[in-house]
């Protein structure tokens, strides 16, 4: 079983899940919500259409989604609806209003973008 280790500001907070769990579940099961208040209601419900339950990961797994793509290459939040948990992982929960945002160190710039 997967541990999960999610930071919430100064909060850790360690979880096991069964592996291929999808992350937003897991962290929505535990009441860790990867929303901000503004989009606890209003979201797509995991469909990887509205792009509100960004997460940073380590290690961020290979990006399967388009949406995940393009944030890994510019350097945003992983979508927390795209993730499955297969191994051990470190999710950082954003502070944000709606979105998280791009923070250019994490971007990985020679990457190409997949189509």
């Amino acid at each position: 079983m997967p541990t999960v280790h999610v930071q919430v500001g100064p909060e850790t907070h360690v979880l096991e899940v069964a592996s291929g769990s999808l992350l937003r579940r897991v962290l929505l099961d535990a009441g860790l919500s990867p929303y901000a208040a503004l989009t606890r209601r209003a979201n797509c419900g995991g469909r990887g259409l509205c792009a509100t339950c960004g997460v940073w990961v380590l290690p961020a797994p290979e990006p399967t989604h388009w949406h995940d793509r393009a944030a890994a290459h510019f350097g945003y939040p992983r979508l927390s609806c795209q993730i499955r948990v297969e191994e051990d992982l470190v999710v950082e929960i954003p502070n944000k209003r709606i979105w998280g945002a791009r923070d250019p160190a994490r971007a990985h710039p020679k990457r190409a973008l997949p189509g």
